[in-house]
């Protein structure tokens, strides 16, 4: 994450850029996009201050797992990112 977002989220929200859908399966099957899984792990790259008295627990640089649904989808210079609550965030990897 060399390059700094021009895009800082407020009181409990994070920036987390998703990770690529699996390519192949298991046995070796390539996946067409029209059959992707949206993925559900992501890196964090920007988080906000938190609300009054819960700071944000999330770091930029941690890996962590969301909900399928979470997120909104944001495009910031040509790239994809996912805004959410540091609530919709199941576990850091």
């Amino acid at each position: 994450m060399a390059k700094k977002l021009s895009v800082t989220p407020l009181h409990d929200r994070v920036i987390v850029k998703a990770a690529a859908a699996e390519e192949k399966s298991a046995g070796g099957i390539i996946i067409p996009d029209t059959a992707k899984e949206k993925p559900q792990r992501g890196v964090v790259v920007a988080a906000g201050p938190g609300k009054k008295d819960e700071p944000v627990t999330v770091k930029a640089g941690d890996t962590v797992l969301y909900g399928k649904y979470a997120g909104t989808e944001i495009t910031v210079e040509g790239i994809d990112y996912l805004i959410m609550r540091e609530s919709d965030i199941l576990a850091i990897v």
